[in-house]
């Protein structure tokens, strides 16, 4: 298996990255367009302009929106697509690790291990693949896209919604690397539980042992869900400040004449379409820290298993060679 984990992505399908790169820059630019149409509909309205203009508008705005719904749709399909492709790469390299492995000694902590990768760790690891690239891509093609048109609407305006995210670039990687120390413990925990499942001991030290595991697992659920959600919460706060200071800025820039309504409800909309990439490229940026944590310990695993499976064939060879 690769080192990296994008190296894995790359190995699994690169030319798919590239179909899934370049209908994410479609999204993003189809994504960004009805913000300027709703201005338009909404300043047409307020300053007494003909009906068919807004007619047209929301003909135009209907268009855009149904083109961005689906090449979303597309993008989707794809992404899950690709991302079960690697999934069954995995399941795969696993059965044949264990199938190679069932003419050496019985061990059941590699056993373990491979049914714990079967079952539970290949998922994650390859439903990333399909995100990978396009995730990252879209979103923050969003954010680069939207934010350029707010700052041309109204700059100030723009960087009170700015000062808004940049606490969020300290405190996620932070709270985000207590998750992964956690998510790495519980795999390890996991491996543990299902070597003991295979070694069928019914003592009662070892049944002892495996209702301690479970209750480690449990613990560390929680501590990763209150680290979790304390990051939404702040996140979410974060926001609604930003949303505070539009109304503020916005409605003196409105009051004294200095802009119009169209570019607050602009201005509005444009953060609510800035709070779902965003809040997706942290989501992103949370399961690549996670996915890279699950892919070393696969990929530790997988090259353990070949080297138990290199010594039993030197070891093979050395006796028929001492039998010549």
């Amino acid at each position: 298996m690769p080192k990296s984990l994008f190296g894995f992505v790359f190995l699994v399908g690169r030319h798919h990255q590239i179909a899934i790169a370049a209908l994410s820059i479609v999204l993003f630019l189809a994504g960004t367009a009805p913000l300027e149409v709703q201005r338009r509909i909404i300043n047409a309205a307020t300053d007494g302009g003909a009906y068919q203009t807004i007619l047209f508008l929301v003909l135009a705005y209907l268009g855009l929106v149904l083109l961005e719904g689906l090449t979303k749709l597309m993008l989707n399909i794809y992404r899950g697509w690709i991302g079960e492709i690697a999934v069954r790469w995995l399941r795969k390299s696993a059965l044949a690790a264990s199938e190679r492995s069932g003419e050496a000694p019985f061990d059941a902590l590699a056993e373990g291990v491979q049914l714990s990768i079967i079952i539970a760790e290949a998922e994650p690891v390859g439903g990333f693949v399909g995100t990978s690239i396009s995730e990252p891509l879209l979103q923050a093609g969003i954010l680069v896209a939207v934010g350029g048109y707010m700052i041309f609407l109204q700059p100030l305006m723009a960087l009170a919604v700015a000062v808004v995210f940049l606490p969020q670039i300290g405190f996620v990687p932070l709270m985000q690397a207590a998750i992964n120390r956690r998510v790495e413990t519980k795999i390890t925990v996991m491996r543990h539980v299902s070597q003991s499942m295979v070694q069928h001991v019914a003592t009662n030290d070892a049944l002892d042992a495996q209702g301690d595991r479970i209750e480690r697992i449990f613990a560390l659920n929680m501590s990763v869900f209150r680290i979790k959600f304390t990051m939404n919460f702040m996140m979410n706060l974060m926001t609604q400040l930003g949303y505070a200071g539009i109304f503020a800025l916005g409605g003196y820039y409105v009051v004294t004449g200095k802009t119009e309504i169209g570019t607050v409800v602009a201005f509005i909309s444009g953060l609510s379409k800035i709070r779902d990439p965003w809040g997706e490229l942290i989501d992103w940026y949370r399961d690549l820290k996670v996915t890279q944590v699950k892919y070393a310990m696969i990929r530790d695993a997988s090259d353990a298993a070949r080297l138990q499976e290199d010594e039993m064939v030197e070891d093979t060879a050395a006796a028929d060679a001492m039998e010549a």
